[in-house]
């Protein structure tokens, strides 16, 4: 069995008692940037529950363009007037340098890539850069309620950076 075919099966029995009904705006008015990190669960970590924040996920937790898109729909559409930001350690971003990496994926697959790989060499370099580029973005109508944290992925613990 494949794992899709394991999260399926996981699915159905997930189904069996549907998730409580909750509208669609985030009721803690709160969006969170994070990175994809598998180690990192979110809604644990924050203490937070469905129907409580929009999290939006990426490698690295980096602010593109695709970021500042979802974030500007959740404050718009959705209602959501702070944003947390959250990068971790052991984060492999850290150790990607970004033409190397676009100079491999254009060997194997025959084209560089248009998208910038958004590396960085230090975490709390990178979260005030991030910091910096919600603040700046025009599209974001609440941007004085950022706040940017790193994640230790052995303690669990959150530190504000500041």
């Amino acid at each position: 069995m494949s794992v899709t075919d394991a999260l399926l099966k996981n699915n159905e029995e997930y189904a069996a008692q549907p998730p409580e009904a909750l509208p669609g705006q985030p009721s803690m008015k709160v969006a969170v940037v994070a990175c994809m990190d598998s180690r990192m669960d979110m809604y644990a970590l924050l203490g937070l529950h469905p129907g409580e924040a929009n999290v939006i996920r990426n490698a690295g937790g980096v602010i593109t363009d695709d970021v500042i898109r979802s974030l500007a729909i959740s404050q718009r559409q959705l209602g959501t007037r702070e944003i947390i930001l959250i990068h971790h350690t052991d984060c492999p971003l850290l150790d990607i340098v970004d033409d190397a990496f676009k100079k491999q994926l254009q060997a194997e697959a025959g084209i560089k890539p248009y998208w910038p790989v958004e590396s960085f060499r230090d975490l709390a370099v990178d979260v005030h850069w991030s910091i910096y580029k919600v603040r700046e973005s025009r599209f974001l109508t609440h941007r004085d309620a950022v706040r940017g944290f790193i994640y230790d992925v052995i303690t669990g613990r959150l530190t504000e950076v500041t």
